[in-house]
């Protein structure tokens, strides 16, 4: 029997979770197109070569699974289905943006994940068994940030780019999980987004939502009776992240210029 975890709790909260952000970041949003009409803040901001930040942001994820031939053997007709379950987490990390062209930026952003994910393998005799994946990612997104034209103190964009990550606990390139399911600790994904930046006078606030799909076949070579019936399991994650940039630095550098 799994024993509860902080993991499975937040999964049970993670509608609330997510509604929440959703109107945080929208009462952002709105104090961001009412705020300082009359001027426009950090107007030079954008074109600092480059500037940091921090982000935090909640998220969801699930495996994507295929099955292997050997499910459809006589000797697993035991089983019926298997099937990921959608949980939740959060990430915190830092921002590195890097100035391009008028409208275009270079992100590094190197990122702390905290995952939990599972699969129920369910049987024809009615019973099932849920095997629970929790795991602390140290993950770093390389993104091309493409802006809008900046209209007052708001601006749209776009992201998309790769994201490398690497379990923190892993060891080699394999990772057993305390049922046995064994997992590659090495991952790429794909990631795309859209967000607004908000300019506030001594910060940029931007929220933003991003969706990661693996890249890589997070299954090893080796077969056990928990992934004999998989041929292929990849990552799927959708996130909610604000980000903000800026701050006394900056306005130490505009003193100096003035």
């Amino acid at each position: 029997m799994q024993t509860p975890d902080v993991w499975y709790q937040q999964h049970l909260y993670w509608h609330k979770i997510a509604v929440l952000s959703f109107l945080f970041l929208l009462l952002g949003m709105g104090q961001g197109l009412a705020q300082n009409k009359i001027h426009e803040n950090l107007g030079d901001y954008d074109e600092q070569w480059i500037h940091y930040g921090f982000l935090i942001g909640v998220h969801q994820s699930k495996y994507k699974i295929s099955y292997s031939d050997a499910f459809v053997l006589p000797q697993m007709d035991s089983l019926h289905s298997i099937v990921p379950g959608n949980l939740g987490g959060f990430k915190l990390g830092f921002v590195v943006n890097m100035f391009m062209f008028q409208y275009l930026d270079f992100r590094i952003l190197p990122t702390v994940g905290f995952y939990e994910n599972d699969l129920t393998y369910r049987y024809t005799d009615g019973s099932s068994y849920r095997l629970l994946k929790d795991a602390t990612m140290m993950e770093l997104p390389l993104l091309l940030k493409y802006k809008s034209v900046r209209r007052e103190n708001v601006a749209m964009y776009l992201v998309g780019g790769i994201n490398p990550s690497l379990e923190a606990a892993g060891k080699g390139d394999e990772v057993t999980t305390r049922e046995n399911l064994e997992l590659r600790n090495f991952n790429v994904s794909f990631d795309v987004g859209a967000g607004f930046d908000l300019y506030y006078p001594m910060f940029k606030f931007s929220p933003e939502i991003r969706y990661s799909f693996g890249g890589r076949n997070m299954l090893t070579p080796k077969k056990n009776e928990y992934s004999v019936n998989l041929d292929e399991l990849v990552t799927h994650n959708i996130a909610i992240f604000i980000t903000f940039e800026g701050g006394p630095n900056y306005l130490k550098k505009r003193k100096k210029k003035q």
